[in-house]
């Protein structure tokens, strides 16, 4: 497949963006900085402002399908206004290119943790995370809230666990859909390289189109 993957060059997007790779899809990466990265025969690397609907729809037209793992930065003093801003761009310019598939990487803060009650919103959450990063995990809602009332794009938005680490691929993970995934009484986590796993399988076999859902690492059995 060809496949444009939107912050190719973070935590999460450079996990993927091997994934993808590895699986032999050829990646088109949109960056502000092409020096960040080294084109290749699998990889493609397009300077396009995230925030460009315009620019983003010239760039994504002839994909199979986008994966958007945007994030303007933790440390922006505007983090809430930026994220929706950026990723209301991403949604209409995918529009506008004509490609039907996108993939949202979101994070964990929308996951519900009790009936009606989403874990951005509980004092565990916002007691025990950065004062900076509680913005952008409300902006993550809300970009879902936004996409949930789209029926013009084949969306999906996956829903990291609550913990996110480096670590190696062990190429397997376990499925859930909008509750928090639980390792016994404490959150359940994965390995960014497994999460890129989830995300390449997805795109290659949806079964979340239009969707949102969460994976975690596998449960040891034996």
């Amino acid at each position: 497949m060809k496949i444009a993957l939107i912050g190719a060059t973070g935590f999460v997007g450079t996990a993927v963006r091997e994934e993808l790779m590895q699986r032999q899809h050829q990646v088109t990466a949109l960056v502000r900085n092409v020096a960040r990265l080294t084109p290749g025969p699998k990889l493609s690397i397009v300077a396009v402002d995230a925030f460009d609907a315009n620019a983003l729809a010239s760039a994504l037209r002839g994909h199979d399908a986008v994966v958007s793992a945007f994030n303007p930065g933790w440390n922006e003093p505007d983090l809430y206004d930026r994220f929706l801003r950026g990723s209301g761009a991403i949604e209409r310019g995918v529009e506008a290119s004509g490609v039907k598939r996108l993939l949202v990487v979101g994070g964990a803060g929308s996951l519900f943790v009790a009936p009606g009650v989403q874990l951005v919103d509980t004092p565990e959450f916002t007691g025990h995370v950065p004062a900076n990063v509680v913005p952008g995990a409300r902006a993550a809602r809300d970009v879902l809230l936004a996409l949930q009332s789209n029926v013009a794009l084949e969306w999906t938005f996956l829903s990291p666990p609550a913990m996110l680490t480096p670590g190696p691929r062990t190429g397997r993970y376990r499925l859930g859909s909008e509750t928090l995934l639980m390792d016994g009484d404490k959150p359940a986590g994965i390995t960014v390289a497994d999460l890129a796993v989830a995300i390449a399988d997805e795109i290659e076999r949806p079964r979340h189109v239009r969707a949102r859902f969460t994976v975690a690492a596998a449960v040891a059995t034996g």
